[in-house]
């Protein structure tokens, strides 16, 4: 099975510990109601057994004590965090990390959620109706300019989604802002976004860049979303 994670992208928002640490909060209370796999949180360690002993209730104020640390702080603008949900599986799955409350250029805001591949885990959340609550929890605690679910094995996707700049991914949310979202072709579904945006769905089935009808898909929505301005182009 291939690896995906979803990630949240927004630009420069300077915000203060107790606004990033309710934030987090949020996002922590809605994966926790999207699947039983997000239901327990360790601070990540440097080994599993060291991440295994730091357990959290996922809190502000569990969060504003954390950014209150050295090591949570990104420089005198911002704070990281990282997050693991215990999950011993290839991948990282179950790896949440997050930078927010930068309103410096040169420090980008985002939240990357690295999801299962094994098991039975894997079999619930790498579906379509658990993927949007992702998405909806996401967009619920930051607000962000876009949000995607993509593949680990697309380069492009994969460099713009760390740079905290826009792609399309299996799933898509478009803030409003950012213009609005073109007719595109079926199978692709678009649904209103907590009143903030819109979200693209590919495929009702597993997105995978192994199937041709889904590589070709995707390049025609791509082609329209980059005429709309949502996406930019392609270098070369």
């Amino acid at each position: 099975m291939e690896l995906f994670q979803a990630g949240a992208h927004w630009g420069g928002r300077e915000e203060t510990a107790e606004a990033c640490a309710r934030r987090v909060e949020v996002l922590f209370q809605r994966l926790g109601r999207c699947d039983a796999a997000y239901a327990r949180w360790f601070e990540y360690g440097y080994s599993r057994s060291n991440a295994l002993r730091h357990p959290f209730e996922p809190t502000a104020e569990t969060f504003l004590r954390y950014f209150g640390k050295r090591k949570h702080r990104l420089g005198k603008d911002g704070f990281i965090f990282e997050a693991w949900t215990g999950q011993e599986q290839q991948g990282r799955g179950g790896l949440l990390s997050l930078t927010c409350g930068s309103g410096l250029p040169f420090y980008a805001n985002g939240c990357l959620l690295h999801l299962p591949r094994e098991g039975e885990a894997a079999k619930r959340v790498l579906t379509v109706p658990v993927l949007t609550e992702v998405v909806r929890a996401m967009v619920a605690a930051w607000a962000p300019d876009g949000c995607a679910v993509i593949s680990e094995d697309d380069p492009v996707a994969k460099k713009a989604l760390a740079g905290s700049r826009a792609c399309l991914g299996w799933l898509t949310y478009f803030s409003r802002k950012r213009g609005r979202v073109p007719a595109l072709p079926k199978p692709v579904r678009l649904e209103p976004m907590e009143e903030q945006g819109t979200l693209l769905i590919l495929t009702p089935e597993l997105f995978s860049l192994e199937n041709p009808e889904h590589v070709a898909l995707a390049e025609r929505v791509r082609e329209r979303l980059e005429k709309a301005g949502l996406l930019p182009p392609r270098a070369g």
